[in-house]
């Protein structure tokens, strides 16, 4: 779709963004920049009137446990078995991911993604790295990808690799209207993943 098409069709979109915790002013601003309208989700409520949802990256197993508190996980798993959109950043990918590997004790997903997800696959904070990617459905130039505390995916069950690390590790999925990565790209200002996502709502 071409960039002032999107832009037009994106402004009849109400995208939320859970916020729970994560970065969800980053997802907000380049969904602003698109043209969509967002809207912060914390409970049930927040779920009724959106065309398509954001998990941002954070910490998975701090969202998880908010999530419960705040009542809005089971919405949250009926909307997306329902065929909501979802693009998933990061902890976003293990939240919406079906299996996790390296999970804390009673750690829970959201699910939806057949995929099996291997949690703080690149060790600790302090072995972040960043790296270009190439994304053949993104076309060029590659993908600056900024990986931290980052999933990979072990399987990708029914989920479509779309990009890989030169070790073969898969880091971005999609199946049908999801669509997940291990990086950030909401800290790069590369719009390319979330034009994607809003093209799929």
């Amino acid at each position: 779709m071409a960039g002032s098409e999107l832009i037009r069709s994106a402004r009849r979109r109400t995208i939320g963004v859970l916020a729970l915790q994560g970065d969800v002013g980053e997802h907000e601003r380049i969904l602003g920049l698109l043209g969509a309208r967002t809207t912060r989700v914390r409970r049930p409520e927040d779920l009724v009137c959106i065309d398509g949802l954001v998990l941002p990256g954070g910490e998975s197993t701090t969202i998880d446990r908010l999530a419960r508190e705040f009542g809005v996980r089971d919405a949250l798993v009926a909307r997306i078995r329902d065929g909501l959109p979802v693009f998933a950043t990061c902890a976003g990918m293990i939240l919406l991911a079906d299996r996790i590997v390296g999970g804390i004790r009673d750690q829970q997903t959201f699910g939806g993604l057949d995929v099996t997800v291997r949690r703080n696959a690149f060790g600790r904070q302090n072995q972040s790295f960043e790296t270009e990617l190439s994304v053949a459905v993104l076309g060029e130039p590659p993908v600056h990808a900024v990986f931290i505390r980052a999933p990979v995916v072990e399987d990708p069950g029914r989920a479509t690799p779309l990009a890989a690390l030169d070790d073969g590790r898969v880091v971005a999925v999609e199946q049908g209207a999801l669509l997940a990565t291990a990086f950030h790209p909401e800290q790069t200002g590369d719009t390319r993943f979330h034009e994607r996502f809003l093209a799929a709502t």
